[in-house]
């Protein structure tokens, strides 16, 4: 159905030209409509079909769709400005929402260009991994052959501390006996709470499963962060096959150098990465000393800049991890089974 919307376009443009922070994220969306939409509407042979990638065309509209949202949080802070009771207040405040509007515009730049990197190292055209149900373990047959380095044996828990600035986090990982059944899979249920200094900071259910092949799967997780007994965030909650969610790899059967992976993918919400670094770290943490540890960075377009060091034990798991920007290691204190 065709419709009209030249009066509408019209006045909008009006509207965001009046600011040049406006009038760049509008130029910008008119400028990747006109570059993505005949991607969509090709009709030709292959060849005539525009040469960008899918995986940088999902950047482009995740950078317009975030340019919008910082917009929008911008205009409802200069709403609330607006309403303060003198001329002085109101100055101040449309001031702090300019600056906070100019960071998440920075923000949203250095997202698009940690997603076009990271589309580089993948090589992906599109992320759309197959889920074939017969092609995954039951939680017994998982059992029996755990991954080595991801093992998924139910009634196991795993016990890390972390000394930080705030305190001690203490994290009770435990591969549960329930289930959750997601796009056809069964999966297990790992429970993981956070506490500092003996508060409920964070407490998470994970969705595991093994492939026949030997790959761990990630499904997504129920999560919530904690304030003095309060939940004041659900943020990153995701499952497989819920508002185009898809589930990710987050330990291969046989992990190569120098691989990069997707462990999970829902847009603005969850985009955890890893790449393996080496496959022979020496660790010692309070639980032991391990040998031939696989080593990885962990990170996430959604916060450029920041990554994570993992270090997995073959038979145990991940027994350290490390923020080498802080400093900050997480490690393994125990391993309890039932």
């Amino acid at each position: 159905m065709k419709t009209n919307n030249t009066t509408t376009v019209g006045s909008n443009l009006a509207f965001l030209t009046k600011n040049k922070l406006h009038a760049r994220c509008w130029n910008a969306t008119a400028a990747v409509a006109a570059l993505l939409l005949p991607a969509f509407t090709q009709a030709g042979p292959p060849e005539q079909a525009p040469k960008v990638e899918p995986c940088v065309v999902t950047a482009r509209f995740m950078l317009e769709a975030e340019r919008q949202k910082a917009l929008a949080n911008y205009n409802v802070a200069l709403a609330k400005a607006n309403n303060e009771p003198s001329a002085e207040a109101r100055a101040k405040a449309a001031n702090r929402a300019a600056k906070t509007y100019k960071s998440d515009l920075a923000n949203v730049e250095n997202q698009f260009r940690a997603r076009k990197q990271l589309c580089h190292a993948l090589g992906e055209v599109r992320y759309n991994p197959t889920v074939n149900p017969a092609n995954f373990l039951t939680p017994a047959e998982i059992a029996a052959s755990p991954n080595p380095l991801f093992p998924l044996v139910p009634g196991t828990t795993y016990n890390y501390r972390a000394v930080k600035d705030a305190g001690t986090e203490t994290i009770a990982f435990e591969v549960t006996h329930q289930t959750r059944v997601i796009l056809g899979v069964t999966c297990i249920v790992v429970h993981d709470a956070v506490q500092l200094d003996g508060s409920l900071i964070e407490d998470t259910d994970d969705w595991f499963t093994q492939d026949r092949a030997g790959n761990v799967w990630y499904f997504g997780e129920s999560t919530a962060e904690y304030e003095g007994g309060l939940i004041v965030s659900i943020h990153g909650a995701w499952e497989a096959g819920v508002a185009n969610a898809k589930p990710g790899i987050i330990m291969f059967a046989h992990p190569t150098v120098g691989k990069t992976y997707r462990q999970e993918l829902l847009l603005g919400e969850a985009e955890d990465v890893a790449q393996v670094l080496a496959l022979d770290k020496n660790v010692t943490v309070p639980a032991g000393n391990y040998s031939n540890c696989l080593y990885t960075k962990d990170f996430t377009p959604l916060d450029p800049g920041v990554s994570e060091r993992k270090y997995y034990a073959p038979g145990i798991g991940n027994v350290l991890t490390v923020n080498p920007a802080t400093g900050d290691r997480t490690e393994l204190i125990s391993v309890v089974t039932e």
